[in-house]
């Protein structure tokens, strides 16, 4: 009886064993991205109502033990995901996981990996394309202004081709270009010209080739990463330490297939003159009047002057008997001209549509995925002569070849043919400081610097030279043809579980051909063969006087023909990268991932530049030159044809690491050894460490704060510190001597002879430019992520900062390049995005960006110039900020009308101010910075059922400009004065009410040879400054997506029309401006400020 009680007893046991072993289950799954299939690391994986979960490791695989047997579902939560959920399966779960808008975006890309916004410790921004993409504009780097905080945009030239001056969190260089590294699909872009922020508003030709990514479809833009502090960047190094912009583009995605097309229609608006002080013909005419009483338009000096206009024209007819020498007869003929208000900006502008069309398809399935897309934007020109047609092709495969081996594949292309007027940029004499415009046809330079007395249908006289600006436009021009092509690879191989390791090659070939037409009856041809009468003769520089014959008169070396000018520019990229990253989890607790490789870049650029004597584009295009020419450039030391060459070469090798303790707290490390061939030999100059240390702290993941603030729905906690470099400005090389040729003067060309001397002499210590950050940011979201903020504090400091410092001249050279300069800046951040309203047919959203830099240069060894320091563009100074604009202190006038001001030995002088003063230059007073401090943006966005509106406004405060420089010693009847000469001193006394000076007349100029001084240092004076704060509509748009049951008869997946309006108004700027665009400079050359424009936006898909 014993024994069956015991037997029985244990029976019972194993039941009760039995069936608790039944009342548990293990759960295993797959969690994968619905955009491209790939598996998400990192996702927490919960069963509902229990705290029994764990985090999906790098295959995105999951497996949770002891799952209760009554468990219902298993939730899966991602950053940037929306919630998935799954009933619970002894069976493996395949569990796919959507991108939720609504939430911070979850995944940031540097370029080199992806990784979990909640283990990334650095500043970065993620801009979405789709949002941020300005329809109608081509070039989509200007997309970014106003889109992240701490990134300023300013659109110093609106024309294509032209990069706009971008600067994250500021400058980060004296005389370096302070441009953020753009990657595109993990691959750096170079710039096949390097062009500094300088000569970005200089109107040069160049620069319309100076965006390195003007040849990217801006609809084939998925999202711009902006990595903004040195934690973010520290994986580029020495290449990163003005930011970094990461492109990623689009690609096909598993299950779908698609084929979209996006069709652009774009109106611009021609300026108008209401929008100036530019003053009318009427009010034009009267100041001619004076300058005709003051001596200046009498037939004595107009007949042969080099720049004549309406008066010269009517001396003319007067000479030639088709006009009366009668009072009557000129009243009569002036009188037309007063009346005639001509509009240049109606003449030389256009309203022809631009239209721009774009056709993607992509595909599918588990294997392999497919993005191609062309593109074709054609556009007739805003002004006369910029016609631009460019024509994109890209294609992005990606191939898993095997379930631990995959391969991706992009290739890129674009042509761009441009044409743009073949003009020159104004220049400036660093002696007298008068601005130049000789040969400036740039037509938004020319409607405001030329008199409306002008008939548009008649020829004038500039440079001694037949001139009429639509004639000239058609026979003066340039044309650019511009190839980029890249060709991209990447394998990616998972031998093991968490571990993967990639290859990444790519080779980039860039080549444009910019040909300069000056054909035989444009103004600049007919200058050089200018000499009717014997003064002309003698006055016109453009002529030549043999040395050699002491008797000879000067003569033509263009007798025939025209010129033609031919620059190409060549590059030749290549790059390589070997990554291997691993990634683990342990117990759901422990994250760690570890990334490192190598990477090689050779950039191989080449330019050749020509210049063609004689070529008569009437006579069958066939060259006919005078040898003079040759001579003539021989004993000017000038050449006719250049070519230079360089090879850059660089290696890396690059670690990082991040550990994560349950996603709450994360430290992370980054270290990067690099040399480059382009600094100096010895290996503490020419090889550099640069790292990062940085950690977060994911507050709201916190047990204690799950419930304690009901509202919070998101709270993180940033800092970092880091050290990143750059290579310094791209024309300086003296980290070997740089030896050139030259041709000594001689006074006879027959005793010319080639030379060789030392251009710099070898800095063996020439290092790279460094810069420590400290970074600390934090990041809140509230109500269910409906108001979401993030803020930054960032201090940085730059040191060995590349410059010039004068010497003794040991060695035989004065001023040497080398890291002699120092500089500190600081700044905020914030970002504030909030839902207003969110129900199921309306919805408003609210975006605010501000952000507030400054910089200071701590050190500087350099001597500035006195015109250096007061030019529009800004110079160095130490103690103040990089950009820096200076002013002469203006003291108001004397009793004939002439500025006074305070010069260089504490007088007050008129014409006393010597513009190459290089010691004295404390007189001077700061007047401000050149780049804004405080910046951002304000955005609403409204959208009811199909309808969205989008109303977005774009500020900067904090900088100032100059005035465009209208004032001179003398002016010519060409010339357009501003209403502010309404107002210029006129009678003894009026000095007491007015700070306009006089319009001095002839006798004047002849008795005072320096009294353009006086004029040119007003252009300068603190009279001639204004704030550059600016409140701008940026864009107002109206789109519509057609309902779903509306277009399915059609066969079509979406339809949707949007109309825009860009650059609408400035609703704010300084009175003082008068119309000037804050943002643009009045340079000439190719530059063109942006314009207001409306388009219209037809996208289909199906």
């Amino acid at each position: 009886m014993k024994r069956n009680l015991l037997l029985m007893f244990a029976f019972l046991l194993a039941s009760i064993g039995i069936a608790s072993a039944q009342q548990t289950i293990t759960v295993t799954g797959t969690v994968v991205a619905e955009s491209d299939g790939q598996p998400v690391a990192g996702a927490y994986v919960l069963v509902n109502g229990t705290t029994i979960g764990t985090i999906t490791d790098a295959e995105g695989r999951f497996g949770i033990k002891a799952v209760p047997a009554d468990a219902k579902e298993i939730i899966v939560t991602f950053l940037g995901m929306r919630t998935a959920s799954a009933k619970v399966s002894a069976e493996p779960l395949h569990i796919v996981m959507y991108e939720d808008a609504n939430v911070l975006e979850g995944v940031v890309v540097t370029g080199m990996q992806k990784m979990d916004k909640r283990l990334f410790t650095g500043s970065t921004a993620k801009v979405d394309a789709e949002k941020a993409k300005l329809d109608g504009v081509p070039e989509i780097s200007r997309a970014l202004e106003g889109r992240a905080s701490g990134v300023s945009v300013q659109n110093v030239s609106g024309t294509f081709g032209t990069a706009p001056k971008i600067r994250v969190r500021g400058a980060t260089s004296i005389y370096g270009s302070s441009k953020p590294l753009w990657v595109v699909d993990g691959v750096i872009m170079e710039d096949v010209v390097e062009v500094d922020a300088d000569q970005l508003s200089s109107g040069d030709a160049s620069t319309l080739i100076s965006s390195a990514i003007a040849g990217l479809n801006s609809d084939d833009i998925e999202s711009f990463q902006i990595l903004k502090d040195g934690s973010a960047t520290s994986i580029y190094g020495a290449r990163a330490m003005a930011g970094v912009i990461v492109v990623t583009t689009k690609r096909g995605s598993a299950g779908s297939s698609r084929i979209s097309y996006t069709g652009e229609f774009t109106t611009r608006l021609k300026p108008s003159y209401r929008n100036f002080n530019i003053m009318n013909s009427q009010e034009q005419m009267s100041i001619y009047r004076e300058l005709e009483q003051k001596g200046w338009l009498n037939y004595a000096n107009i007949a042969n002057a080099s720049e004549s206009g309406i008066y010269g024209k009517m001396y003319n007819m007067i000479t030639n008997g088709t006009l009366l020498n009668t009072e009557a007869s000129k009243n009569d003929y002036l009188r037309q001209a007063e009346y005639r208000n001509t509009d240049w900006f109606d003449l030389l502008f256009s309203n022809a549509l631009q239209h721009n069309h774009s056709v993607s398809m992509s595909s599918g399935n588990d294997k392999s995925q497919y993005y191609a897309s062309i593109s074709a934007m054609l556009d007739p020109g805003w002004t006369n002569q910029s016609k631009v047609n460019r024509y994109t092709a890209n294609l992005n495969a990606n191939y898993n070849i095997l379930k631990w081996l995959s391969f991706n594949m992009i290739t890129s292309a674009s042509y761009r043919k441009q044409m743009a007027p073949g003009t020159l940029s104004s220049d400036i004499d660093v002696v007298s400081g008068e601005v130049k415009r000789d040969f400036d046809i740039n037509p938004y330079s020319y409607a405001l610097n030329t008199s409306r007395v002008l008939d548009p249908n008649e020829f004038y006289t500039r440079n001694y030279a037949k001139f009429n600006i639509m004639h000239e436009l058609e026979n003066n021009y340039m044309e650019f043809d511009v190839t980029d092509m890249k060709f991209q690879g990447e394998f990616k191989v998972k031998p093991l579980a968490g571990l993967e390791m990639g290859v990444v090659g790519a080779v980039k070939y860039s080549a444009s051909a910019q040909q300069h037409y000056i054909t035989d009856f444009s103004n600049q041809a007919q200058a050089y063969r200018a000499m009717p009468t014997t003064t002309i003769r003698d006055a016109n520089s453009f002529l030549y006087t043999d040395p050699d014959d002491p008797y000879a008169l000067p003569i033509t070396v263009l007798p025939d023909g025209g010129i033609y000018e031919r620059t190409d520019f060549r590059m030749m990229s290549y790059d390589f990268r070997a990554t291997a990253s691993y990634n683990k989890e342990f117990n759901g607790t422990h994250i760690m991932n570890l990334f490192g490789g190598m990477e090689l870049n050779q950039v191989e650029r080449k330019q050749t530049w020509f210049r063609g004597w004689g070529m008569q584009y009437s006579m069958g295009e066939v060259a006919r030159y005078a040898y003079e020419v040759f001579k003539k450039g021989a004993e000017e030391g000038s050449q006719y044809y250049t070519m230079a060459n360089s090879l850059m070469r660089s290696v890396a090798f690059f670690a990082n690491g991040t550990y994560s303790y349950k996603g709450r707290y994360t430290i992370n490390g980054t270290v990067r050894y690099e040399g480059t061939n382009k600094l100096g030999k010895t290996t503490s100059s020419r090889w550099l460490p640069t790292w990062n240390v940085s950690g977060a702290w994911n507050m709201h993941e916190e047990e204690w704060m799950q419930g304690a603030w009901p509202y919070l729905s998101f709270l993180s906690l940033k800092g970092s510190y880091s050290l990143t470099a750059d290579r310094g400005p791209a024309s300086v090389t003296n980290s070997r001597v740089v030896i050139s040729s030259t041709t000594p003067w001689r006074p006879s060309a027959g005793d010319q002879e080639s030379a060789l001397f030392v251009y710099d002499l070898e800095n063996a210590a020439l290092t790279y430019e460094k810069k420590h950050e400290l970074n600390f940011g934090a990041a809140f979201g509230f109500f269910d992520n409906r108001i979401n903020l993030e803020a930054d504090w960032y201090k940085r400091d730059n040191y060995d900062l590349i410059g010039p410092v004068t010497t003794q001249g040991i060695g035989g050279q004065v001023v040497k390049y080398g890291n002699v300069a120092s500089m500190g800046s600081s700044g905020v951040e914030f970002t504030l995005s909030t839902t207003n309203i969110n129900t199921k047919d309306f919805k408003w959203t609210t975006d605010i960006i501000y952000s507030h830099s400054e910089n200071k240069v701590t050190d500087l060894e350099n001597m500035q110039r006195v015109i250096d320091l007061v030019s529009g563009t800004g110079f160095a100074l130490e103690g103040y900020p990089v950009r820096s604009i200076f002013s002469i202190p203006f003291k108001g006038l004397d009793e004939n009308g002439l500025p006074l001001f305070l010069d260089q030995d504490g007088n007050i002088t008129s014409t006393g101010i010597y513009f190459q003063e290089r010691d004295n230059i404390g007189f001077l007073e700061y007047s401000g910075s050149a780049d804004p401090t405080d910046f951002g943006s304000l955005g609403n966005t409204f959208q009811w059922k199909g309808l969205k509106l989008n109303v977005f406004f774009t500020y900067s405060f904090g900088n100032v400009v100059r005035l465009d420089p209208c004032f001179r010693a003398s002016y010519s009847d060409l010339t357009a004065m501003p209403r502010e000469f309404k107002n210029r001193w006129v009678v003894p006394g009026d000095e007491d009410y007015t700070t306009i000076p006089v319009i001095a007349s002839r006798n004047q100029a002849f008795n005072n040879s320096q009294l353009s001084y006086a004029y040119n240092a007003y252009n300068y004076s603190t009279e001639r400054i204004a704030k550059g704060d600016f409140i701008r509509l940026k864009e107002v748009s109206l789109s519509y997506d057609f309902p779903k049951e509306w277009i399915k008869k059609l066969q079509m997946s979406s339809l949707s029309l949007k109309v825009q309006a860009t650059n609408l108004a400035l609703l704010y700027a300084d009175k003082k401006l008068n119309g000037q665009d804050p943002e643009f400079f009045n340079t000439g050359g190719v530059a063109t400020p942006l314009p207001k424009q409306f388009t219209m936006t037809l996208r289909m898909g199906f």
